[in-house]
């Protein structure tokens, strides 16, 4: 059976308690006008993320005027070895840095630490991203070491904490597979690197015929995996329909596979929710919605 997606405003509304209630959310983009016509009327949005983590982004673009459609190009779940993850978590205190590379990892990974017990005091933390070390914070974890810039592996791996790393013994949260590129380079640089699969991404089985009868304006993708399975979908022909659609990424490897791809327009945004929405911003500004 193909999975059904859904255009956000028939789903049950959810409240968010971390600020963005619903009269606040244009006015934090700077999206108010004389006429007090929302900017994104009229524009429809195809929101690709993993079902769960696109309802609080959905629901601020309806706020500002935008249909979404939830367009799920990954599946997170559990980790499909418990019993590995348990016995590498029965080790952490052996261990001296962990780095959490996902929100995903972060979710996951934290509440099969809390199954066993909780983290060592010693243990120093990191992540990758901001949203990441939002994700740490919010389970009260803090003294996150990471990146300032470029919010990927290799931002990481130019931090100061990470250079003199020979002989510590790391452990990296992640999903079933990913990037090399960390545990590598850690390892070159002299460091015991273990992966800790603490979820596992799957395709979903989506039928791409109901993303292009819906005729989005735009789609946001915010990983190179998802961009992939989009593609999988669609044949030749059906793939150079969508290739003029605007598409929103969020870092710069997504968009050099896009363009690889023949996307002819392609948005790089800031990370995170807010990079999204600025940039619907300017492209609303662009085409003088406001």
């Amino acid at each position: 059976m193909k999975t059904k997606s859904t255009v956000a405003a028939d789903r049950p509304r959810k409240h968010f308690p971390d600020g963005n209630n619903d009269r606040d959310i244009p006015a934090k983009y700077g999206w108010q006008n004389m006429t007090g016509n929302l900017p994104l009327s009229g524009m429809k949005i195809a929101v690709t993320r993993p079902r769960d983590q696109a309802v609080k982004l959905a629901h601020m673009i309806e706020q500002v005027g935008g249909t979404v459609l939830l367009f799920p190009l990954l599946e997170i779940t559990a980790a499909r070895n418990p019993q590995a993850l348990k016995e590498q978590i029965s080790r952490l205190k052996e261990f001296d840095l962990v780095i959490f590379v996902s929100p995903n990892a972060v979710h996951y990974g934290i509440a099969a630490i809390h199954k066993e017990g909780k983290l060592p005091a010693k243990l120093k933390i990191a992540a990758i991203g901001q949203g990441s070390a939002k994700a740490l914070h919010e389970r009260g974890i803090s003294n996150v070491i990471v990146p300032t810039q470029r919010f990927d592996s290799e931002g990481l791996l130019s931090m100061p904490e990470l250079q003199n790393v020979a002989g510590r013994r790391v452990m990296i949260f992640r999903g079933d597979s990913g990037r090399e590129l960390l545990g590598d380079t850690l390892r070159m640089r002299g460091a015991e690197v273990e992966y800790a699969a603490c979820y596992q991404r799957s395709k979903p089985d989506q039928d791409g015929e109901l993303l292009l009868a819906a005729a989005p304006d735009a789609i946001s993708v915010s990983s190179s995996e998802a961009l992939e399975n989009l593609w999988e979908l669609l044949d030749n022909k059906r793939q150079q329909i969508l290739r003029d659609t605007l598409l929103f990424v969020p870092h710069s490897r997504i968009a050099e596979l896009a363009v690889r791809q023949g996307w002819q327009h392609v948005q790089l945004t800031d990370s995170g929710d807010d990079g999204l929405m600025t940039a619907l911003k300017t492209e609303a500004e662009r085409k003088g919605s406001i």
